[in-house]
């Protein structure tokens, strides 16, 4: 089963400036790096274009192996470890790494994902009838009561 190591990126102090010297060098820098880890399938990088809430996340890198047994291995190499000493010098403290599994009632097949199914208004919904939002008070502590 596919499973991804997760880089979510914060913004460096010192303004723009900052900020273009982390991008630049991850790309020129670390990127190469990364592209020689041993089980590597492929990597996605995504800048952040838009926050529904304040943040200071600018940046987040997903890493893509054939299982969990590849990552480990790939996590273990010499390869990784020249990555991971580069990425303290270019952005120290800026980055936290997660790896994710896919969740089991996430749909690997067709083309609706859970989302999609989540965000499908019914017909005769009570919702609608009453031009309430579909995720209105969605995840609220006080929705647990």
């Amino acid at each position: 089963m596919p499973v991804s190591m997760m880089a979510i990126y914060r913004r460096p102090e010192g303004g723009e400036e900052a900020l273009e010297t982390f991008r630049r060098r991850y790309a020129e820098e670390h990127l190469p790096l990364i592209r020689e880890v041993p089980g590597l399938r492929s990597i996605r990088v995504e800048r952040i274009a838009h926050a529904f809430n304040e943040t200071d996340i600018v940046m987040i890198a997903e890493l893509m192996f054939d299982n969990r047994a590849a990552l480990d291995a790939g996590m273990a190499s010499d390869q990784m470890r020249a990555a991971a000493r580069n990425l303290r010098e270019i952005a120290p403290g800026l980055a936290t790494v997660l790896v994710l599994e896919p969740e089991p009632l996430t749909p690997t097949t067709g083309s609706s994902t859970v989302l999609d199914v989540l965000l499908e208004p019914e017909e005769d919904s009570a919702q609608q009838a009453s031009g309430a939002s579909l995720d209105a008070g969605f995840g609220r502590p006080e929705d647990d009561k």
